[in-house]
């Protein structure tokens, strides 16, 4: 292990390393330290930071220690969540508008609410006419830079309003959570650019596999708790099924490169309407945010010790 103070050549930040301990003095990293996480499944992009916070501020001996993220990963994602501390949280905007490379599982044939995961299948629509080919031939007509809706279970803003909380009413009266309601309920379109499409793979899963719901299939998830009261879930990541309802639905792996401010989900949902069917997101792990690639990532328990007494 190595007492790292050696800055970014091209940033000016300090990267965190795996294997390397960080200087209990703030002052030796002026402009501030970048740790590239690969974040856990089921936590949330908060659960990371105050985590990190927590180490950093005992480790630094600085309550007021600023920690922050540079672009948030839904918990049922995975993948590179930048996090900055100190001065480096000045720059998180800036880190933020990079591009994004990301390998999603898209699963076609039924759609959800939140067009993810969290919520339960809500409609089931034809699939059998869906093929790899059909797939890698759909993807060239979402190059390039273009009008996407977010979803409507999202963060956005709608007149001070998080959009999801206008959801949870709509979704109460029985309505669907489709771009026409989205846009009726005030979501405005947003320029994105997506810069790459790849076809990784595609399978169907054979009838009996996975999970009929979650109540069968709990995740294992357990609080970790620091001295400091401090927790966020532990969780073995597992394979996220395609069979649901009894239904081999058919799922494609994509990799994605693109802009700040693409929904993946509402690319997966409008990749399913270009098909003549429906489509979900199944997984998604973030394998780039700008310079900072999956290989380099640290896992929790790197992180941590990126911040043990050297001496």
């Amino acid at each position: 292990m190595t007492n790292g103070t050696t800055p970014s050549h091209d940033t000016g930040f300090h990267i965190a390393r795996p294997g390397q301990i960080l200087s209990d003095r703030i002052e030796d990293y002026p402009e501030g330290i970048v740790v590239p996480i690969d974040k856990p499944y089921l936590w949330t992009s908060a659960d990371v930071v105050r985590k990190i916070k927590f180490r950093a501020q005992r480790h630094f001996h600085k309550k007021n220690l600023k920690v922050g993220h540079a672009g948030t990963l839904d918990p049922l994602a995975t993948g590179v969540l930048l996090v900055c501390i100190g001065k480096a949280t000045k720059l998180a905007e800036k880190l933020q508008a990079s591009d994004k490379e990301y390998i999603a599982g898209i699963t076609f044939g039924a759609t959800t609410p939140s067009y993810d995961l969290e919520k339960e299948i809500d409609r089931e629509y034809p699939f059998s006419h869906i093929d790899g080919q059909a797939v890698r031939d759909a993807l060239s007509a979402f190059i390039g830079e273009q009008e996407q809706v977010a979803p409507l279970f999202s963060a956005k803003s709608v007149d001070g309003t998080r959009a999801y909380e206008i959801a949870r009413k709509l979704m109460r009266k029985g309505n669907s959570a489709s771009v026409a309601l989205a846009r009726e309920a005030g979501i405005k379109s947003s320029i994105i650019n997506i810069y790459d499409l790849e076809l990784l793979d595609f399978g169907q899963l054979p009838a009996g596999d996975g999970c009929p719901s979650p109540e069968e299939c709990p995740s294992d998830v357990a609080a970790d708790t620091d001295s400091a009261g401090t927790s966020a879930p532990q969780s073995r990541p597992r394979p996220i099924s395609a069979k649901r309802h009894g239904k081999p639905f058919p799922v494609a792996t994509i990799r994605i490169r693109c802009s700040k401010g693409t929904y993946v989900r509402a690319f997966a949902r409008d990749l399913g309407e270009s098909l003549g069917s429906g489509a979900h997101l199944s997984s998604l792990v973030r394998s780039r945010s700008g310079q900072f690639g999956l290989d380099t990532a640290l896992d929790m328990d790197a992180a941590a010790a990126i911040f043990s007494d050297a001496r």
